[in-house]
């Protein structure tokens, strides 16, 4: 979907959009047009400097993991925000790649910085906006699986969209036990409460690894292996690999 062409939408994910930027601007996560043409190099100052080195890790890694394939990749990103990471994929060498997100100030920001990027696009919706005829060798949710209520139905959605040998990969988001889910829904609860965005509880989920049961999956990493412990491993998020 163009992303002049994006009224169709405003009725089903306007509240979510404007929640989620406010929210964003909050917690000073917002960049310049230079920042995030640095990311995930982020300045010694900004205040989520930790996390964007750990993001840069899972970066390096998913691109390790994806150049060993030797082959030309179509690439899909789910929730690309302002860009960075679909920009970072694109330098895989004979990759294309598509970013895609609702959330039009962080997308026409990623279009305005990464313009001259000639195999990479970034398109306004989500995956069911993508004809099913157009199949992908690759489709990426990087800290963003937590915003679709079903797992079940966009995993589904993705997989209808992937090429015979494709792979969906979930990097930079938690996954919980059952044990532990409630808590973190609990603690989520708490600190949009205590922002003063209560209505964001609405529109973020808590997925656990048992409802990927059915799915042909791997967790390329745990960070709750016994060997992540030992290492002390900073990555606290799973990486998920899906094939069809």
């Amino acid at each position: 979907m163009n992303l002049g062409n994006h009224d169709k939408f405003v009725s089903g994910s306007h509240q979510f959009e404007q929640l989620y930027i406010d929210l964003r601007c909050h917690e000073k996560r917002l960049y310049t047009d230079e920042e995030v043409a640095w990311l995930p190099d982020a300045a010694d100052d900004n205040v989520h400097k930790k996390e964007w080195e750990i993001r840069k890790a899972s970066c390096r890694q998913l691109i390790k993991y994806l150049s060993r394939k030797k082959s030309p990749l179509k690439i899909v990103e789910v929730g690309c925000g302002n860009g960075w990471l679909s920009y970072q994929l694109s330098q895989i060498p004979h990759a294309s790649v598509v970013g895609l997100d609702v959330n039009l100030v962080e997308l026409q920001q990623a279009k305005r910085v990464f313009h001259s990027i000639q195999n990479l696009d970034f398109l306004y919706g989500g995956l069911e906006d993508i004809s099913r005829h157009e199949k992908f060798d690759l489709i990426v949710f990087a800290a963003s699986i937590q915003y679709f209520p079903s797992l079940l139905d966009i995993v589904e959605t993705a997989l209808e969209r992937l090429n015979d040998k494709g792979e969906i990969h979930i990097i930079d988001s938690h996954f919980y036990d059952e044990a532990g889910v409630e808590e973190a829904r609990r603690r989520s609860r708490q600190y949009f409460e205590n922002k003063g965005f209560d209505k964001m509880n609405d529109f973020y989920f808590h997925h656990t690894l048992r409802e990927l049961d059915g799915f042909h999956y791997t967790i390329i990493h745990d960070p709750n292996s016994m060997l992540n412990k030992i290492l002390k491993s900073k990555n606290p998020f799973h990486w998920i690999c899906i094939k069809k």
